[in-house]
């Protein structure tokens, strides 16, 4: 109890359903965001970042350097703190960072570095040299077993296709077994099959962890590409709208009406919303017939996190996210995609 208290500054406090005694609850954020090329200056051999060189098309420098780590760890620093101030998220997917130095570099930014944040990066195929990457408080995750498990094309596909693969890692948070799958599936350009095939890839491994123990509790989350209403998502992950459609073999997907039915997303394109930024979560995340039961950890709610300082405030792009370029011209901006932000309650006891 005594580490609950200095760790989580914020519990929520409720009254139990059977009566009058008020329970104490511990809350966990955690997030994911897509970093939009974040690149250092540096050629990485084998990979095509020539773009994000001084002599590149996007004239990449140190200045641009050292503005878009400032700008990417303040959004991360930010991120769970309209419920959790001055403790933010436990853990953050990140997607599209080229390297485990920008990592260093990022979590030396001082809201980061004041946390203690750590990361966990596996350096993977992608011929541009983008990986996905997983930022956390060593003090709410630990981290136990991290892997990169790989895109393996299917036979109707080229055999030399190479994309990110599905970065895995497996702890523990409130003293009980999680694994976080963090995705960058395949460009819109590629295809839905190509996104097809990630999602059954992901949807394989995550029923094996639940063989292994069906205890473990399986966050997916990523950069899909698609929509919860598109086929990857909704069809092959079996990623469900509504809490009581959340069978076993199933997942439950809390970003899918926020677009279906209210217009809202995490980019903008072409004057319309898209949601490709996720967090999905195994039955057991989640309180199905309406229970109220935190015993064991357990979805609570969900955000797209936004800031004003994050968003285009006039002009033909004005309510959108503002990105790092837009036409070739440098706005010292953020990402071209809102992070996303899932929080998870448990009683303390």
């Amino acid at each position: 109890m005594k580490k609950l208290s200095l760790f989580f500054v914020l519990s929520l406090l409720m009254v139990a359903m059977c009566g009058n005694a008020q329970k104490k609850y511990s809350v966990y954020a955690v997030g994911f965001y897509n970093q939009e090329n974040l690149f250092d200056t540096c050629h990485d051999a084998g990979k095509n970042d020539y773009e994000f060189l001084p002599g590149g098309s996007y004239r990449w420098n140190g200045l641009k350097y050292t503005h878009k780590l400032r700008n990417m760890a303040r959004v991360i620093a930010d991120m769970g703190t309209d419920v959790l101030p001055n403790v933010g998220c436990a853990v953050v997917g990140l997607s599209e960072v080229e390297n485990s130095k920008v990592l260093d570099d990022l979590t030396a930014q001082e809201p980061l570095r004041a946390r203690g944040y750590k990361y966990v990066h596996i350096e993977g195929p992608d011929s541009r040299g983008i990986d996905c990457a997983m930022l956390y408080n060593p003090a709410l995750f630990k981290v136990n077993e991290s892997k990169l498990l790989p895109y393996v094309p299917d036979e109707s596909m080229p055999a030399d296709f190479k994309t990110r693969g599905f970065l895995t890692v497996s702890g523990e948070m409130a003293g009980e077994p999680v694994t976080v799958m963090v995705c960058h599936w395949p460009s819109r350009f590629s295809g839905s099959p190509y996104r097809e095939r990630a999602a059954l890839l992901v949807k394989n491994v995550k029923d094996s962890l639940l063989r292994a123990n069906p205890d473990v509790k399986v966050l997916v989350m990523g950069d899909m590409n698609d929509d919860p209403t598109n086929k990857s998502m909704r069809d092959v992950l079996e990623a469900k709208a509504d809490v009581k459609d959340v069978k076993e073999g199933c997942m439950y997907n809390p970003w899918y009406n926020l677009l279906a039915k209210q217009g809202i997303g995490t980019l903008s394109y072409q004057g319309s919303w898209n949601l490709f930024d996720q967090i999905v979560m195994t039955p057991n995340l989640v309180n199905a017939d309406g229970k109220k039961d935190f015993s064991t950890l357990k979805y609570w709610k969900n955000q797209i996190f936004r800031r004003d300082y994050m968003m285009n405030t006039e002009g033909r792009y004005k309510g959108t996210p503002k990105r790092t370029h837009a036409g070739g011209i440098w706005l010292d901006g953020y990402s071209d995609h809102l992070p996303v932000v899932i929080y998870l309650v448990k009683e303390q006891r």
